[in-house]
């Protein structure tokens, strides 16, 4: 059996996980008797956990919200993600939660213990937010990111932990080859992660997809800090994604919901079962032409003239292709 702390801190992990347990299935996962759960709820309820009893044939217990915040019980990746959270909230613009949430970061971090403390302080993000343009407010409603562009707390840590100490990280990034970069920064824009870094391979500042990066370990040697163009990574960052963006509105003849599957930025409406509008941007009215041209349907060109044009060059540069 193990130790009364121990057993107590188990105890109140589990409470957490469901809404009710049984008494039988909790003394049955810490392998005590149901005599020894009763005695043991009694004791977290000393120590301010509104534990509820249920009535009922097997009986049972539920974590309650109570009139005070007692004690919370943390595992390392609850701690971590947590931290996270609490840093983007205390970065964003406009929040009028930043103080507050920067305050609830000092305090998690005073309890954590002296291991979850080494990686928090080396966990360094910022929320980039969109400028307000009108460009950009038609394009924040962009369909949702697809599951493979959830990150990890851990990929996290590691890229901040990177730029934090200043060593070379190297990671495979998507179908691309290896990267060897100086991390900067990591921030979080429109739903998603980046890394911002020193490209040694091209000799020029990139802006990487946190998603698509696969760290190769260890990384590599310690580097002086370049300076970043204009000295805010915020500027940086939205001076990037906003860099002569070409945006345009096209009709495709396919149901919304098959476009938005494969769409990852960009805005779909429905106009009938079979029929959709598309909104979408891109670094160049050419690739914004092939962005749209990918799809095995008719389409019709509303705005602007620019993507019109580019359409008939590639499909002029398509009927000239050698067989």
């Amino acid at each position: 059996m193990p130790k009364t702390s121990a057993r107590l801190l188990a105890l109140l992990s589990l409470l957490q996980t469901r809404r009710d347990w049984p008494g039988l299935l909790l003394a049955e996962r810490l392998e005590v008797s149901l005599r020894t759960v009763r005695r043991d709820v009694d004791r977290l309820r000393e120590l301010g956990y509104p534990i509820v009893a249920l009535k009922g044939p097997d009986g049972g217990y539920r974590l309650g919200a109570g009139t005070e915040l007692p004690p919370l019980l943390f595992d390392d990746e609850q701690a971590v993600a947590l931290s996270i959270a609490l840093q983007v909230a205390a970065t964003t613009p406009g929040n009028g939660t930043a103080e507050a949430a920067a305050r609830a970061l000092h305090t998690v971090r005073q309890v954590m213990p002296a291991r979850l403390r080494h990686r928090i302080d080396a966990l360094h993000v910022t929320a980039v937010a969109r400028p307000t343009s009108s460009a950009a407010s038609s394009s924040s409603a962009s369909a949702p990111a697809p599951a493979s562009a959830s990150v990890g707390g851990d990929a996290l840590m590691a890229l901040s932990a990177a730029a934090h100490a200043r060593e070379v990280l190297r990671f495979d990034y998507a179908d691309r080859g290896t990267r060897r970069v100086e991390p900067h920064h990591v921030v979080t824009w429109d739903g998603r992660w980046y890394l911002v870094g020193w490209d040694l391979d091209r000799n020029d500042w990139r802006i990487f997809r946190a998603d698509r990066i696969t760290l190769r370990t260890p990384n590599g040697p310690r580097f002086t800090p370049r300076t970043l163009p204009g000295g805010d990574v915020a500027a940086f960052v939205t001076g990037t994604f906003h860099r002569n963006t070409c945006r345009g509105v096209v009709i495709l003849d396919l149901p919304a919901a098959t476009v938005a599957q494969y769409t990852r930025d960009g805005v779909v409406e429905e106009l009938s079962p079979d029929q959709c509008r598309l909104t979408l941007e891109s670094w160049s009215w050419m690739s914004l032409a092939a962005s749209v041209a990918r799809f095995d349907a008719d389409l019709q060109v509303i705005d602007p003239p620019e993507l019109r044009a580019a359409c008939t060059r590639l499909a002029h540069r398509f009927l000239n292709v050698t067989p």
